[in-house]
C-alpha cells in the first residue's frame, strides 16, 4: 500500500493529449513541483495505490515497449521516456474517438524504500466560469465553458498506473472504452501491454452477486430476504475479524445450512477463475456497504439497520406472520429523531 504522507516526488512532467489538436503537445521541461502541485499528485497517487479499484498486473515483457524502456531507464532519460509514453497513448486515442482527451502526468516518486513511476491520465472535465471582456461602454462579464479542466484532488481518475522500478510490478486503474466496436480495457492491454488480475472490489462484487443469484434460484421470495441478510452478515463478520477471505471458504460458511448450493455458486465463480482467489478489500468505501442491512418493503419503506444492531436479538426481530407477511420489530428505542 502506498501512503500519501510517505510519497516523495522526484520529477514530474505533463503532456497534452487532446484529440481536438490532432497531435500530442509534448513538454520539453519538467514541472516545478511546488507544495500545492505535490499535494495534488500525492493525493491521486495514494488513491490509485491503495484503493480497491486497482488491479495488480505484470508486463508482457516481450511485447511491452514501456517495460523494455524501464529496464534500461535512468533519471537522465525521464523527459524522453515520458514523451514516448505520451506518444504511445495518443496514437491509441486518435484511432479510438471514445477515449476522452486528457493531460498525461508522468511522475517519478519514492515511497519508503521503493522507487516508482506513475502514469496518470487526467481526463478533462467541463465546467463553467466567468470571463471579463472590454466593451465600448465598459466591462462585459460573460459565462463561458472550459472543456479542459483537470479533476480535483478529491476526484478519482479513471485511468492510471503505478510501476515499481525494482520488480516492475504494475498497479492499474482503468475504464473500458469502445475499441474497434467492442468495449475493451485498452489502458492495460493496448497501452501498457500487461496482464491484469481482477481488483478486490470487482471480486467482492462478483461474489455477492453470485450468492444473491444462487439464493434467488433456490429459495422462494419469502425466504430470499432472510438468506441475503444472513450471507451479508457472514461476509461482514469475516471481513471485520480477518480482513479477507478465500472465496472457496466463504461459500462453505454462507451455505453451511444448504451445502447443495456450494456447487452452483462455485460454477459461477469458475467462469472468472475465482474459486481459489482471496478477496482482501481495504478501502472504507468498499467496506461501507457491509456496515448496514438495507431493506426495502413492497410498499416503498426503506429500513437501514446497523450490522451490530442486526446481530443483537434484543434490538431487532423479524417475525413471519401466519399469512406469510413479515413484521420488523424494532425493540427498546430510547429516542426517535426525524431527519430532513
Amino acid at each position: 500500500m502506498i501512503i500519501k504522507e510517505e510519497i516523495y516526488i522526484r520529477k514530474v512532467i505533463v503532456h497534452i493529449c487532446d484529440q481536438a489538436v490532432g497531435m500530442a503537445v509534448l513538454s520539453d521541461n519538467v514541472l516545478e513541483c511546488k507544495e500545492e502541485l505535490a499535494e495534488f499528485l500525492r493525493e491521486h497517487i495514494a488513491r490509485l495505490g491503495s484503493g480497491d479499484d486497482g488491479k495488480e498486473c505484470r508486463f508482457y515483457e516481450k511485447e511491452s515497449e514501456i517495460y523494455n524502456a524501464l529496464t534500461e531507464y535512468d533519471d537522465e532519460q525521464f523527459i524522453p521516456f515520458s514523451k514516448d509514453v505520451a506518444n504511445a497513448l495518443y496514437d491509441i486515442m486518435i484511432s479510438n474517438v471514445d477515449i476522452p482527451s486528457a493531460d498525461l502526468f508522468v511522475v517519478r516518486f519514492k515511497c519508503r524504500d521503493d522507487e516508482y513511476m506513475a502514469i496518470l491520465k487526467m481526463d478533462y472535465k467541463e465546467y463553467y466560469t466567468h470571463r471579463t471582456m472590454n466593451a465600448e461602454n465598459g466591462n462585459n462579464n460573460e459565462i463561458i465553458k472550459y472543456k479542459s479542466i483537470l479533476p480535483g484532488k478529491s476526484q478519482r481518475i479513471s485511468e492510471g498506473a503505478i510501476i515499481n522500478l525494482k520488480d516492475y510490478s504494475v498497479r492499474v486503474i482503468e475504464k473500458k472504452y469502445e475499441i474497434n466496436g467492442k468495449k475493451e480495457n485498452y489502458f492495460s492491454y493496448l497501452f501498457l501491454k500487461c496482464s491484469a488480475h481482477m481488483s478486490h472490489k470487482s471480486k467482492l462484487s462478483l461474489v455477492t452477486k453470485a450468492i444473491e443469484s444462487v439464493q434467488n434460484e433456490a429459495f422462494d421470495e419469502e425466504k430470499q430476504y432472510e438468506e441475503h441478510m444472513k450471507a451479508k452478515n457472514i461476509i461482514s463478520k469475516v471481513l471485520e475479524e480477518e480482513g479477507s477471505f478465500q472465496i472457496e471458504k466463504i461459500a462453505e460458511k454462507v451455505f453451511e445450512d444448504s451445502p447443495n448450493l456450494v456447487t452452483p455458486f462455485e460454477e459461477k465463480m469458475e467462469k472468472y477463475n475465482l474459486v481459489k482467489e482471496v478477496v482482501k478489500p481495504q478501502a472504507d468505501t468498499t467496506l461501507r456497504k457491509f456496515d448496514k442491512q438495507c431493506l426495502v418493503t413492497d410498499t416503498g419503506i426503506e429500513i437501514k439497520i446497523p450490522m451490530e444492531q442486526y446481530r443483537d436479538p434484543g434490538a431487532v426481530e423479524f417475525i413471519t406472520n401466519a399469512d406469510g407477511t413479515v413484521s420488523v420489530y424494532i425493540k427498546n428505542i430510547g429516542k426517535l429523531t426525524a431527519k430532513f
